[in-house]
């Protein structure tokens, strides 16, 4: 399903558009969409990323922990604002787990211009990137609602793109290019 052309995405679209990239945590998701964010602003195109941790952080919801209702709820808000944005005319890039499929669904209901990214790692890559710890405070007992772990997820079960990123992990440059290429037939060149 392609979006557009650079040209198109440059100007606001009435109908906005929304790329959702998902996976679970260290896969590379924030990383990848901020990649692609300054790809397309090297090429005059002003995108909206929203990263499900900088929202939960704006939020300051002191009802919102990582459950798996709390982590349902905080999709769901960032579902309503992508539409908020989309709905403006805004190109939108979304970094976020939201490993549910009612989400994914409710996406593809309510975004006429939705392209959906599924960024994976198997296990071993996960525990070995870690970089927040969240695995290895989970094996020490330190951490609990660990999506993969002691809370489920439903796998994307049908993404526009898969994106496999195991060791040695992909420059998140690449992966962003390989979005890119796919939504606007265009390269990017960042290095």
């Amino acid at each position: 399903m392609a979006l557009g052309s650079i040209a198109v995405m440059k100007n606001l679209d009435p109908q906005g558009r929304v790329i959702w990239i998902t996976g679970l945590s260290g896969t590379g998701k924030t990383t990848v969409a901020q990649a692609a964010v300054r790809c397309l602003r090297s090429q005059g195109v002003q995108p909206v990323l929203l990263d499900g941790d900088a929202v939960r952080a704006a939020i300051r919801d002191p009802h919102t922990g990582h459950d798996q209702a709390s982590r349902l709820d905080n999709g769901r808000r960032v579902c309503r604002l992508a539409k908020l944005l989309a709905d403006q005319g805004h190109l939108v890039l979304v970094a976020t787990m939201t490993l549910f499929s009612e989400i994914h669904r409710w996406n593809r209901e309510h975004f006429p211009n939705y392209f959906e990214v599924y960024l994976k790692s198997d296990w071993q890559a996960l525990v070995a990137r870690d970089a927040r710890g969240l695995y290895s405070r989970f094996e020490q007992g330190k951490a609990s609602h660990v999506v993969g772990h002691d809370l489920d997820f439903d796998e994307p079960s049908n993404p526009d793109l898969v994106l496999h990123n195991n060791e040695p992990f992909t420059s998140p440059e690449i992966l962003a290019g390989k979005i890119l290429n796919l939504i606007t037939g265009r390269e990017c060149n960042l290095k």
